[in-house]
């Protein structure tokens, strides 16, 4: 094989800042591979590996629902495509959300990571901040997460495994092919987490 296929959903949110982490993990683990911001839904077949970054969760849905790559990623994903979901991502992947303030949201969700996500879990915008937490399971012990109107998991279904927890809150999962954080970790120095996913995509494509 020449090399993996990784992309990140380009509708919106931190899509440059995905694609440099992900570039630099695939270097700095030795692994051969592409970047590519996925724009359309041609260019979901080939993929090995998917980012669904952060950004307006309901935005991300609708204009995926529009250009018709929402249920290929689905197809792609349960059929065993590594995804990394973050933030915005997270919700996207999720069964249910709701929103702390307008209750139920109805949004076009992914519906394959089995937990039921609470959008702006920690408050609004200016409730952002940064705190460092632990994802020992995936074998990293130490990590700056960056919470930005984060969700965090309020539900888990039996398949689902807890990454971290920050203040009692679940902020980072694993279901199998699927990985889902409440925070932002294209937005530090600390590729660890983009390593992870990177050997993940590897190991799956070996």
């Amino acid at each position: 094989m020449s090399g993996l296929n990784i992309g990140v959903l380009a509708i919106q949110g931190d899509v440059a800042e995905n694609s440099f982490a992900t570039k630099m993990a695939l270097e700095e683990n030795g692994i051969e591979g592409v970047v590519r911001e996925i724009k359309s839904p041609e260019q979901i077949p080939e993929l090995n590996g998917l980012i669904i970054p952060g950004g307006e969760s309901t935005v991300i849905g609708q204009l995926s629902l529009v250009n018709g790559s929402l249920k290929q990623i689905k197809e792609k994903i349960s059929s065993g495509m590594p995804v990394l979901g973050t933030c915005a991502g997270l919700i996207l992947l999720s069964r249910k959300a709701k929103d702390r303030v307008v209750g139920e949201m109805d949004q076009p969700l992914l519906d394959l990571l089995d937990v039921k996500v609470e959008r702006n879990a920690f408050g609004r915008q200016r409730d952002s901040f940064e705190a460092e937490i632990s994802m020992e399971k995936i074998g990293i012990p130490k990590f700056k997460g960056i919470f930005i109107r984060a969700p965090s998991i309020v539900e888990i279904g039996k398949n689902v495994e807890i990454i971290s927890k920050f203040n009692e809150k679940i902020v980072a999962v694993k279901q199998g092919n699927i990985v889902g954080t409440s925070f932002h970790p294209e937005l530090t120095n600390d590729l660890s987490l983009h390593k992870y996913f990177v050997k993940l995509v590897n190991s799956k494509n070996a």
